[in-house]
């Protein structure tokens, strides 16, 4: 579905991704971890168009994403669940949602995708009148979410999702991924939490200064050594 190959990406004399390949299939959680700085989410950037690739490829569903204009990459089916939310703190929720599904014009399916979002995130639905600068940083979460999941995405991005969330929240954040995932979303996810990450993935990435130095089983990495030792606190 997704095929990176060979990326490489540069600030200027700074070369920061060197010749990264990496494949999504279909139906996949791919983790892709690694401590902070190591360019997980210059990868992610690069892949929708948000940072120029110095060389390389990077293919979804046999287009060439470097190619094409990042405001028309959502329309392919992509949808990217920044780092850090996001979301539009003086709109309320329910504006943030139909943001989501800005490059459609089915009205009536946009009313029924918000109402299964709700579904998903019943917190979202008893605030839906809020700004959504008023949520706590869960709730912010849920919101990116949701508005990633109101463009019908095939594949979706998500950066960090746990970040700044509390250990219980962390477990609800990724139980809703798993779910997504369940009901038919293949997920691209770059996360620093190791040991969550790969606990809910298929296959995994480690990255080190831009590199990828490690690959394969998600199950498998969780029992490496060398993974537990320096990502996993063990």
């Amino acid at each position: 579905m997704l095929k990176v190959t060979n990326l490489n990406v540069s600030y200027g004399a700074i070369h920061a991704i060197h010749n990264v390949s990496l494949e999504v299939h279909q139906g996949e959680i791919v983790s892709l971890i690694g401590a902070n700085g190591a360019g997980k989410t210059t990868i992610l950037h690069t892949i929708t168009g948000l940072k120029k690739a110095t060389s390389g490829e990077v293919f979804l569903e046999g287009t060439n994403l470097l190619t094409t204009d990042p405001a028309k990459i959502v329309t392919l089916g992509m949808a990217h669940v920044p780092e850090g939310r996001r979301i539009f703190s003086q709109m309320t929720v329910k504006e943030n949602l139909e943001i989501g599904a800005f490059i459609r014009g089915d009205n009536e399916q946009i009313a029924q995708d918000i109402e299964q979002v709700y579904s998903h995130f019943p917190r979202l639905k008893e605030r839906y009148k809020q700004a959504a600068g008023t949520l706590s940083g869960g709730e912010q979460q849920m919101l990116a979410i949701g508005r990633a999941m109101m463009s019908k995405p095939q594949i979706m991005l998500m950066d960090e999702p746990s970040m700044g969330l509390s250990p219980l929240l962390v477990k609800e954040i990724f139980h809703i991924i798993q779910e997504l995932n369940h009901n038919g979303m293949t997920i691209l996810l770059v996360e620093q939490n190791a040991k969550m990450a790969l606990s809910i993935a298929n296959r995994a990435y480690v990255l080190e200064t831009g590199n990828v130095v490690m690959e394969g089983n998600a199950q498998d990495m969780l029992a490496d050594d060398k993974v537990k030792k320096a990502y996993l606190g063990l």
